[in-house]
């Protein structure tokens, strides 16, 4: 006998839709289409669609600030995700100045174990690199951590040099791991961030025209140039503007195996929103930066075209009423960063309404295409026999207007309040069990389980 059956619901996948029951025992997919036998519990999908879970790779949950960490920890975090369909995260344990990547990676597994109530990965931030540091990267692999990241801004803090970039490329090659790149000028950035506080230049909008699409696209051709050198595969994180997109497509003419992704507010919002009346536009500054409407529009014909191959939250929930008044007289002291971990699916679904591209597109880029990427499919990513049952059944006509009211995370806002939304997540499914009914989490504490990732294969992709 079945533990679950899901009958009547349209199956969408990457490659295809199909309308068959689903049956589900001991948390994975055991069956799709055929009679249907006998179950313990019985879902009547009619009218919805089934996709397979969100997987969001770009997280920053209980992250470290400047004193203090981020509102949601591993707990609300991961409840707002299930809330918006994602049944995956892979989240940034990144490394302190003087710390093992060993000691990192314990710190991360203690923030998350017993509150997580989805499955978790990790990437490793490098910001202190050395032999030893260089030396453990080669280990990860045999840990399920298959992905490094590397900022290239932010000086004085994370930011790393060009050597340690080129390095850390070469090792991950050696060991099968993906390098991720926060690809910005920190050096042109800080310059302008000076130049503009000396000019008396402190409201929130000076932090978009202190980092304008050059400093990105500069950062972004250089990161693919060196990758190119060593043979290594490389994944810009949150491409913002056109001038970044032409020069990963100029790297992949010339052979290198660049791959990228967006996240959702780049799609929603303008560098007009940090000019809003009074501190308001503080809740718009996250780096890159907003960009403009042209911008906008250009992101989105890159993820209908297969140019751009993911979209992720880069959920990072700083309180407004507490964390960005930090900046309120200097807009370089506001913290990076916006919430984004629930509306995710929600609003990039809204490109399938809106006729930018299909509803097998849309599962592509919130979950297909990131599980194939960061070593997750088919376990993740796919309704397919032997896959993880981690499955949303969807309503396309449901509609709603976004308000933090109802929202599940800890921030005290949304980028999206008062949009209006058709297509939303109603019942999520975690490896069989029904963890969000009608929009509210139902689950128990945790339940999340770490994932031990696969290297890195382009022939998945």
């Amino acid at each position: 006998m079945l533990d679950l059956l899901i009958e009547n619901g349209l199956v969408v996948n990457a490659s295809n839709t199909s309308e068959a029951a689903i049956g589900i025992s001991n948390g994975k997919i055991v069956q799709i289409g055929g009679a249907s036998p006998e179950a313990r519990r019985t879902i009547d999908a009619a009218g919805m669609l089934v996709l397979p879970g969100g997987v969001d790779v770009h997280t920053h949950l209980d992250a470290p600030g400047a004193g203090f960490n981020t509102a949601d920890d591993f707990r609300s975090g991961t409840i707002a995700a299930a809330c918006g369909g994602t049944t995956t995260i892979v989240d940034f344990c990144q490394q302190a100045r003087g710390q093992t990547l060993r000691e990192a990676l314990d710190g991360w597994h203690a923030k998350a174990s017993g509150k997580a109530v989805i499955d978790y990965g990790f990437h490793i931030i490098v910001v202190d690199f050395n032999p030893g540091v260089e030396a453990e990267l080669g280990g990860l692999s045999r840990e399920g951590v298959t992905s490094f990241k590397l900022f290239m801004a932010y000086k004085g803090a994370q930011m790393v040099d060009d050597r340690t970039l080129v390095r850390t490329l070469a090792q991950a090659r050696r060991s099968g791991a993906l390098v991720m790149v926060h690809a910005e000028n920190g050096d042109a950035a800080d310059f302008l961030v000076e130049q503009n506080l000396e000019a008396g230049n402190t409201a929130p909008r000076y932090h978009a025209l202190s980092r304008p699409p050059r400093v990105e696209s500069e950062a972004t051709a250089r990161a693919i140039a060196l990758a190119e050198l060593v043979g290594a595969p490389i994944y810009i994180v949150h491409l913002t503007c056109q001038d970044s997109l032409d020069e990963v497509m100029a790297g992949r003419r010339r052979g290198v195996d660049v791959t990228a992704e967006t996240c959702t507010h780049y799609l929603y919002a303008t560098k007009d929103d940090l000019a809003r009346d009074g501190f308001e536009g503080a809740k718009w500054v996250f780096t890159p930066p907003a960009r403009t409407e042209q911008d906008q529009a250009a992101l989105w014909r890159a993820l209908s075209s297969g140019a751009l191959q993911a979209v992720s939250s880069d959920h990072a929930s700083w309180s407004f009423l507490k964390h960005k008044q930090l900046g309120r007289d200097d807009f370089s002291k506001i913290p990076n960063g916006a919430p984004g971990i629930e509306e995710r699916l929600t609003l990039v679904y809204q490109g399938v309404n809106e006729g930018r591209f299909s509803v097998n597109r849309f599962v592509e880029m919130v979950s297909t295409t990131p599980a194939r990427l960061f070593g997750l499919y088919p376990q993740k990513g796919s309704i397919t026999v032997g896959s993880d049952a981690d499955l949303v059944i969807w309503d396309p006509n449901a509609t709603a207007t976004i308000r933090q009211e109802n929202l599940h995370h800890a921030s005290d806002y949304t980028l999206y309040e008062g949009r209006k939304v058709r297509g939303l997540p109603m019942t999520v499914l975690r490896r069989g069990e029904v963890i969000v009914e009608n929009r509210e989490f139902v689950g128990g504490e945790g339940g999340g389980r770490y994932l031990q990732r696969k290297p890195y294969d382009r022939a998945r992709l």
